[in-house]
């Protein structure tokens, strides 16, 4: 093992996870949904809290590991998530009531993204967090921009796409999804940006202007 992989592992491992993530993530891989990775749901715990988030809205909602990660920082948000799998918000909500977040604090929304997202308010959610269809990517970091506040953050998950965004020799649509939008990304003014490799990579864009 390299000293990069070792360095990784090592950050994957660094931060434990509570039971009610734990039962989460064990129910994601039971369903064969494939939850933020250790790291990454440490990392969107920092950010809920270094942000002071109040309302948060995130795009894939799975078994509700990244909710039970951002809300354990941000005890006092709100979490507004959509997927369209019923099934699978059904389990999220039982692993969110096992946590003892109150029902009122967590809005599922069962539908299709895309359709979802042009109704929500804009400018209104401290972070918007994106896992979901990696082909829509682009699309759904329009919308994060739009629904986020002036200083909100925008975090995408598996942004280097299982490694291959950093091998040129890799063109499959998913991966040059993911390059088009880190390169306009770093080039508009009206943001700022950081890429983490942790987990699957996380995209972290905070939101600029008044």
């Amino acid at each position: 093992m390299s000293d990069i992989d070792a360095s990784w592992s090592y950050s994957e491992q660094f931060v434990g996870e509570d039971e009610h993530i734990e039962q989460a993530r064990q129910a994601s891989q039971e369903l064969g949904v494939e939850p933020v990775s250790n790291a990454v749901g440490s990392q969107l715990s920092v950010l809920a809290a270094a942000s002071r988030a109040r309302s948060i809205i995130e795009i894939g909602t799975g078994v509700g590991v990244s909710g039970l990660w951002m809300l354990k920082g941000a005890p006092d948000a709100t979490l507004t998530s959509i997927d369209n799998e019923l099934e699978h918000q059904q389990h999220a909500r039982r692993m969110f009531t096992d946590a003892g977040i109150a029902v009122t604090r967590v809005r599922l929304i069962t539908g299709d993204a895309k359709a979802v997202l042009p109704r929500m308010n804009e400018s209104s959610y401290d972070i918007v967090f994106i896992d979901a269809d990696p082909g829509c990517a682009i699309e759904y970091v329009e919308h994060g921009l739009r629904l986020a506040r002036s200083g909100g953050l925008v975090l995408v998950a598996h942004a280097m796409w299982r490694g291959r965004v950093a091998n040129p020799a890799a063109r499959d649509e998913e991966t040059a999804t993911y390059r088009s939008l880190l390169s306009e990304l770093a080039g508009s003014p009206a943001v700022l940006t950081a890429l983490s490799p942790a987990g699957d990579g996380l995209l972290q864009i905070v939101k600029l202007g008044v």
